[in-house]
């Protein structure tokens, strides 16, 4: 999200800006952006392009890669069976990958809410959160069912941002190198 309006986005609007702002078209938007939401673009803030189908879109995608993983995962047990490697051997894949679903799911509901307290951490359980994929579409898909994934953290910092940006703004009154200065007499 981008706070400060003042600064040209160079690589959003290119070097034709000015061109087009003569030709009649608006110019850019003051004040800051929202941060678009996979699958979702900006549709967030107001509910407005077609949000509603989505975020059915979203959940029904979301489910079927999820089933589609857990019969993949199911021939990938078969062939564990197959070659015959010890029940021992079958019971840590299926734990692990329990586990690692588990905690996927977790990680994801939680980064819905939050931003990352150590993101050199998160970074770290990339790979625990690859093993438990099954966890991350099973969060993706709850979480779809009531929002859009991530849209209550972004629309919360969203409106912060507005009121910064509007307290910024409303103390800014005139030219301050034109004031005249209090005390001084000259």
């Amino acid at each position: 999200m981008s706070e400060n309006s003042e600064t040209p986005d160079v690589t959003a609007s290119g070097p034709s800006e000015p061109a087009a702002a003569s030709a009649g078209t608006p110019a850019a938007p003051q004040g800051p952006q929202p941060e678009p939401l996979r699958f979702f673009g900006t549709t967030w803030v107001g509910h407005d392009g077609h949000y509603g189908l989505r975020r059915a879109g979203a959940a029904v995608g979301s489910l079927a890669a999820a089933v589609a993983s857990c019969f993949v995962l199911r021939f990938a047990y078969q062939g564990l069976e197959i070659a015959d490697i010890g029940g021992f051997a079958n019971m840590l894949v299926v734990l692990m990958f329990a586990v690692c679903s588990a905690i996927a799911f977790r990680k994801t509901w939680e980064g819905f809410s939050r931003r990352p307290a150590d993101p050199a951490r998160e970074d770290t359980l990339r790979g625990l959160k690859a093993i438990g994929f099954v966890g991350s579409l099973l969060a993706y898909f709850f979480r779809t069912l009531t929002e859009a994934p991530g849209e209550k953290l972004r629309r919360t910092e969203y409106e912060e941002a507005q009121v910064r940006y509007a307290k910024r703004r409303s103390a800014r009154t005139g030219n301050p190198a034109a004031r005249r200065k209090k005390g001084r007499r000259g």
